[in-house]
């Protein structure tokens, strides 16, 4: 047991402060005895409590610190007095702590034997308010770091999967692939950490200790894990929430799109309950993710980047729209899918985005919603666009994408470009991009990332594998819808 550890106790780390010999806050401690002046003969290893008041000069002051060095005494803590300087550089020298505290010095006295006699109660104590503060009652992130922070009286955050904090703030950073409790280090204290786990961890829980608390390093892992439990039963509370809304949102886009008349009033109310608008002009969108993303989860976060009309958890990823009350000038939509793109940008899901063009009233949103789908899977494979598309942008390419969706058509694809798939260099990624940038060496080196060189040695490769020439525009327009096929089909 250290000095530094007592003064990391609830009653000590109040009303105790450190005047001076801060280098021997690590000196171990056995014992902890009151005096009621400073003639007391110090013992090897122990807290000498000064009960009263030091009257007259700091002569008595420092020949205890004196008596504590020789003795090898851990520190003095002394009670409604304040030394000069000269004692306290003494105590800096010798390196023997001065403490001072205005409480009644008989109640620290007992904490710290309390503490030395049995460590575990601190644990305990730290545990149990854990536990009656928190309570049966889902708290959100907010108020679980506000009870943290007044117990440990340490910086406290909730972390997202990301390590982006949700409420309060810490500086030290989390081991995200680490799903584990950690301890980490710091240059003036420790972090620790604790996954709230569903699946994997959706959330972290994290308590910077600074200074003496971080002598407590031991004692507070038990109050993060009653913690975490806390918010892991807020978030199933508000996953299922979450989904309860995404499949009745889901339900009514699907009851929109396969609308093909006048909607009845039972489902103008459930559009009218969402705050939806099924009158003036709607333009969709879709972003499309990965399958390891959790669209549920992360809708909120979509719909605060988007800032549109609405957001649907749907297909591979969300459907949504803007809606205008009159038709949009050409200028407009154009201002629109500017800045839909930029939010694009922001996501950072790995997603591909697709727009569609301006239709009125009810049958208009599935038209639109149709076409930004479309978009949607062609961005998938135009990493030159950032993968994203506006159905403006698309021209024949949408045509030709509802010919290569033919049961005839793909597998006739994949058999023309069968011998790239089999060779090394993502050979057909390579013929689609060429072809895109219009046999442009450069280009096709940028888009890709490789040296022009590679790109041209591929390309003479692709020649030689498939046996055709690349300058003929019929080969070349039917290797293009060939790539394209098959790529789209492996997204």
């Amino acid at each position: 047991m250290s000095l530094r550890r007592v003064l990391s106790l609830p009653g000590w780390s109040e009303h105790v402060r450190v005047l001076a010999g801060a280098a021997g806050l690590d000196r171990p401690l056995a014992t902890v005895q009151a005096t009621l002046d400073a003639s007391h003969l110090p013992a090897p290893g122990e807290l000498t409590v000064v009960a009263r008041p030091i009257a007259g000069t700091d002569w008595q002051i420092d020949a205890l610190l004196r008596r504590c060095a020789d003795a090898g005494a851990t520190a003095v803590l002394l009670s409604g007095t304040e030394p000069l300087s000269a004692s306290r550089l003494l105590a800096d020298r010798l390196a023997v702590p001065l403490l001072a505290t205005s409480a009644a010095p008989l109640d620290l006295l007992v904490e710290a034997r309390l503490l030395l006699a049995a460590p575990e109660l601190d644990r305990a104590d730290l545990l149990l308010a854990t536990h009656r503060a928190l309570g049966d009652r889902l708290r959100p992130p907010e108020e679980v770091v506000a009870v943290l922070r007044r117990l440990l009286r340490s910086p406290v955050a909730v972390l997202d999967d990301r390590g982006v904090p949700l409420a309060g703030e810490v500086a030290g950073r989390v081991r995200l692939d680490e799903a584990v409790p950690q301890r980490t280090v710091l240059d003036d204290g420790v972090l620790l950490a604790h996954p709230v786990l569903l699946q994997r961890p959706a959330m972290w829980l994290a308590a910077e200790l600074r200074g003496t608390e971080s002598a407590r390093a031991d004692v507070v892992p038990p109050a993060l894990a009653v913690a975490a439990g806390a918010l892991q039963r807020w978030l199933l509370a508000n996953r299922l929430e979450l989904e309860r809304d995404a499949r009745s949102r889901t339900a009514l886009l699907g009851d929109l799109l396969r609308l093909d008349t006048e909607p009845g009033a039972d489902l103008r109310r459930r559009v009218a309950d969402a705050g939806w608008r099924l009158g003036g002009w709607h333009v969709g969108l879709h972003i499309g993710v990965p399958a390891t993303v959790d669209t549920v989860a992360r809708t909120q976060e979509v719909m605060r980047a988007l800032d549109v009309e609405a957001v649907v958890e749907h297909g591979d990823g969300w459907t949504g729209w803007v809606t205008f009350d009159h038709e949009p000038t050409a200028e407009r939509v154009r201002a629109l899918a500017t800045r839909l793109q930029a939010a694009h940008r922001t996501l950072r899901l790995g997603a591909h985005m697709g727009v569609g063009r301006p239709h009125p009233r009810p049958e208009g949103l599935a038209a639109t919603v149709a076409e930004a789908l479309d978009a949607a899977r062609l961005a998938a494979t135009r990493p030159e666009t950032g993968h994203f598309l506006h159905v403006d942008q698309l021209g024949m390419a949408q045509l030709l994408l509802e010919w290569t969706r033919t049961d005839t058509f793909e597998p006739a694809a994949r058999a023309l470009v069968a011998p790239l798939r089999s060779a090394p260099g993502d050979l057909v990624r390579t013929l689609a991009a060429y072809l895109d940038a219009e046999s442009s060496i450069a280009e096709t080196a940028t888009v890709l990332g490789v040296h022009r060189n590679t790109v041209a040695a591929r390309v003479a490769r692709i020649e030689q594998l498939l046996g055709v020439d690349l300058s003929r525009p019929d080969e070349r327009l039917a290797l293009h819808l060939a790539s394209r096929a098959v790529i789209l089909a492996g997204e």
